[in-house]
């Protein structure tokens, strides 16, 4: 029988080790890896470097992918033709795909993003769920796309939308109220712990039920 110790997890372009720690929790062989330093204190779990690199040096049963969002992410769409950051919009976009690729060569791998504008859309397809901090018990609005391959739709599990609704304007968008500053980035793209929390139990659940079921089949 397969083990969660077993089951091997990379959490790509990931400083923060959120969801990381979340797979370690549930007993998962979890690491986090990105070209930062991780900060979330556990750098025996971190493999500072490429994630493309990482992504293939080895076999992973899950990969949990937070590419880089900034010319992909409607919110941004503006800057494109006025500061001619298509280029980098060509870069970002190629990155992505590479983790798209990995999910279509049949390996189970979610990639997490803000909402893309359309341009990204023609460029690394239509995302299969969107998911809000409010559905996994934070009372907050940050809509977050997954492209999921060889995975289930993430269940919500504490929907507290109707409590959110009660907070003003600045506290349930929180995040796209943070001051500027070097940190503000990091604050952005850090996974709030409820979804993280549930991408382990969700997720790691499922790929060990798999992985067993493989196993039980071919010893009959």
């Amino acid at each position: 029988m397969i083990e969660r110790k077993d089951i091997r997890v990379l959490v790509a372009c990931e400083e923060s080790q959120a969801v990381c720690t979340a797979f370690r929790g549930l007993g998962f062989t979890a690491f986090s890896c990105d070209l930062l330093e991780c900060s979330g204190g556990h750098p025996e779990w971190h493999i500072q470097g490429d994630a493309i690199d990482i992504l293939n040096i080895q076999k992973w049963h899950l990969v949990i992918a937070h590419p880089p969002c900034t010319r992909m992410a409607n919110s941004g769409v503006m800057w494109l033709e006025k500061r001619n950051l298509w280029k980098d919009l060509d870069e970002a976009t190629t990155f992505f795909n590479e983790f798209v690729k990995y999910g279509r060569d049949g390996n189970a791998i979610a990639i997490e993003n803000p909402i893309p504008h359309n341009y990204a859309v023609e460029k690394i397809g239509k995302y299969s769920q969107v998911i809000q901090p409010y559905m996994f018990g934070h009372a907050e609005r940050k809509a977050t796309c997954l492209w999921l391959f060889g995975l289930p739709e993430l269940k919500e599990t504490n929907n507290v939308m109707e409590e959110m609704k009660k907070l003003p304007k600045k506290e349930q968008q929180r995040i796209h109220y943070l001051s500027p500053g070097k940190e503000r980035a990091k604050l952005r793209s850090k996974t709030f712990p409820g979804i993280a929390k549930s991408m382990a139990e969700q997720w790691g659940d499922y790929i060990y039920e798999q992985l067993n079921k493989k196993q039980h089949e071919a010893n009959i």
